[in-house]
């Protein structure tokens, strides 16, 4: 886990990689990865999220959560 940001993926509501994969094709700073065709957190990179939000936007709803560990 980060020290600043966690992303969680939520498997019941991801499509996984040959459905989608979407999250690491659109990721700017490799935070996903492919894994016995499902999405796996890169945990070193966790904390290079820009908070962009694009793999929130190309995948399924709610599959993907960005929890910031700071206020």
């Amino acid at each position: 886990m980060g020290t600043f940001i966690h992303i969680q993926i939520d498997k019941s509501k991801c499509a996984g990689v040959q459905e989608c994969g979407q999250c690491i094709n659109v990721c700017p700073v490799n935070i996903f990865r492919a894994e016995n065709n499902s999405v796996a957190i890169v945990e070193e990179n966790e904390d290079e999220c820009t908070l962009c939000e694009r793999c929130l936007e190309e995948c399924g709803p709610n599959a993907i959560r960005i929890v910031k560990l700071y206020e």
